[in-house]
């Protein structure tokens, strides 16, 4: 997860929704031996995936089925984060309650980064405000429960 978010972070802020396969990277240099300059400690290897579709993310996840190959996958994405107060205020219209949440006083960007594994319950995620960079990012599957939800599904048939 760090390194997924670490390389997303290279990249700069205002990017577009980041996916990332995960597959063993001891599977990955079997199969690929000029591969084997890769850190043969690490577990898993993120390899970043193309562009998801425009629209919403939750109709982009719905189209993805991983082949047997990926045990897990990263989304990246940024986020503005709001204090629970603010949940009060905001409208029951998905679309105009993100207008609201662009305007609001104490809104906070973030760089959201979920991942889970498959036939794993749970999952993890990383939560880094923009312009924190020297402070560790807050950590804990209950960030995005719904997310990482979705990306379970990802992997059922």
């Amino acid at each position: 997860m760090a390194e997924v978010e670490e390389f997303a972070a290279a990249g700069g802020w205002d990017a577009a929704p980041q996916m990332f396969a995960l597959v063993s990277t001891a599977d990955l240099i079997a199969a690929q031996p000029q591969l084997a300059g890769l850190d043969a400690a690490s577990v898993f290897t993120p390899i970043a995936q193309e562009s998801l579709p425009e629209g919403e993310l939750a109709d982009a996840l719905a189209q993805i089925l991983w082949p047997p190959e990926v045990v897990g996958c990263v989304l990246v994405q940024e986020i503005l984060v709001l204090p629970p107060s603010a949940a009060e205020s905001l409208s029951e219209d998905p679309e105009r309650a993100a207008g609201e949440a662009a305007k609001h006083p104490e809104k906070a960007e973030a760089r959201l980064t979920a991942g889970v594994l498959r036939g794993m319950a749970g999952g993890a995620c990383l939560l880094r405000l923009r312009g924190d960079h020297e402070q560790d990012p807050l950590r804990g599957a209950d960030l995005a429960p719904h997310l990482l939800t979705a990306l379970r599904a990802t992997f059922e048939d």
